[in-house]
């Protein structure tokens, strides 16, 4: 028997060896193998780069030492940063952004001296409201296959700390806001993956159940009780790992010298009204940049979404020009936005700054990398991956800008914890800006009144931003 064997294994190699020789198949022959090692010149500037780049940092070897100056940091105009966040190891640079844009109008209005608002209470929602969002899909689509594309889509993304702006609104408008000292942050708000993938796995289970019901005939009240009882166990573990949230907290107000103004209790929808009170779905658009659709028409990914009774994200597709526009009126207004983009390209973090001439990869390896933003968004080379807020702008005479500045949630670092970007990254790597309605022109408004082109949750235009 065991010669029997032996025999297959080597009539098996045989077959692959007959069939790798004759290279009808497409795959990687011994003749072509040869080409390749034979075409690899192997010159002394070869070798002096292999020796290099083999123990060296690939990013330090290509910086361009052209580009390596000081970052000018000059702006002509520029709205007043708040105080840099940190996000620590989490995804929540979304709510970080959206955040920081509300306390810096709200110190603005009210002259507070110092606010941060808590992260934590706003995330202990989000991750409540995307659970059932999740639930009550899977109820939804239980009577589609398992390979049915929205389904594999919503078992693989069941839950996650990244977001967007639309889920943020959606968020504070419900829920309010509370200042961070009254509810600070813990080990896994700040270090979310542990908790993230208990959930996921606990939600998979949930969403499997859901489906087996339903297939054994449960619907309408049946199912709603599940669901109900496992949302109870989702929000245990949420309450164990980031606390219980205040319905209501007193809140002491004092001046720059630290004399108390006044003292009161509210609840966080009431302490939003006061302090805020803006309406920031109905008062606010998204403009995006995707050079791959038709500009001038409105989009709508569908499950892009944090809550089940929410809107999916809804944008306007422009040219850049157009975001350019309204982003230095809201800052000449100082007034900050919610801005989004690829902050992994050519990011040199030693300076803060974003510029596609930092780093010099084609020249390192001798070829080029020469697609353009389309050509990188349809291929998943490039997509939006962090939220920031934007709050300078820096013109030249002739009113066009030079370079761009954002607030960061990285901590303290470069540039006090904040990004400058040239305009020629801007122009390659920023995707979506939250602007108020007063600073776009008219004719771009009309155009949110049309029917949305609806893209799936697969886009690749979803994106949550971390």
């Amino acid at each position: 028997m065991k010669r029997y064997f032996r025999f297959l294994a080597a009539c098996a190699a045989v077959a692959c060896a007959t069939s790798a020789i004759g290279g009808t198949n497409g795959g990687l022959t011994p003749e072509l193998i040869a080409n390749l090692r034979a075409n690899w010149t192997n010159t002394p500037t070869d070798r002096a780069l292999r020796n290099a780049i083999s123990q060296s940092d690939i990013s330090t070897l290509a910086r361009n030492a052209e580009n390596a100056g000081a970052v000018d940091q000059t702006f002509s105009d520029r709205v007043n940063s708040k105080g840099v966040t940190n996000q620590r190891s989490s995804g929540r640079c979304w709510l970080f952004t959206g955040l920081n844009v509300l306390r810096a109008r709200m110190m603005e209005r009210h002259n507070l001296p110092k606010l941060e608002l808590s992260q934590n209470y706003n995330f202990f929602y989000d991750q409540l409201e995307k659970a059932n969002l999740f639930l009550q899909t899977i109820i939804d689509t239980s009577n589609k296959p398992m390979d049915d594309k929205t389904v594999e889509w919503l078992f693989k993304n069941p839950l996650s700390d990244g977001g967007q702006y639309t889920g943020f609104s959606e968020n504070v408008m419900k829920y309010g806001v509370v200042p961070a000292e009254v509810w600070p942050e813990t080990y896994s708000s700040n270090n979310t993956s542990q908790m993230r993938r208990l959930l996921s796995l606990k939600l998979r289970e949930d969403g499997l159940e859901l489906r087996r019901m339903a297939s054994e005939g449960a619907k309408g009240k049946a199912m709603e009780q599940r669901k109900e009882a496992m949302l109870g166990e989702i929000y245990r573990m949420l309450a164990l790992t980031l606390g219980v949230p205040p319905t209501e907290f007193e809140w002491t107000r004092k001046d720059a010298s630290g004399k108390v103004i006044e003292r009161k209790r509210y609840t966080p929808q009431e302490f939003y009204a006061e302090y805020c009170g803006d309406d920031l779905r109905g008062n606010y658009v998204m403009l995006m940049n995707d050079p791959t659709r038709p500009y001038y028409k409105v989009y709508e990914i569908d499950l892009d979404r944090h809550t089940y009774d929410g809107d999916n994200w809804t944008y306007l597709n422009v040219p850049v020009e157009d975001i350019k526009a309204a982003a230095i009126k809201s800052i000449k207004d100082s007034v900050m936005m919610y801005f989004s983009c690829d902050v992994g390209q050519s990011l040199d973090r030693t300076r803060g700054l974003l510029d596609p001439e930092n780093f010099s990869y084609g020249d390192l390896f001798g070829t080029t990398f020469g697609m353009d933003k389309a050509d990188r968004i349809r291929t998943f080379a490039s997509a939006s991956s962090h939220a920031m807020t934007l709050m300078a702008v820096d013109l030249d005479k002739d009113g066009k800008p030079t370079r761009w500045m954002v607030e960061n949630s990285w901590g303290p670092g470069a540039n006090d914890g904040h990004l400058v970007m040239t305009d020629k990254w801007f122009d390659e790597y920023m995707f979506r800006l939250v602007v108020n309605k007063k600073y776009i022109p008219e004719n771009l408004l009309k155009l949110m009144d049309q029917k949305p082109v609806m893209l799936p949750a697969w886009d690749p235009m979803f994106s949550d931003e971390e």
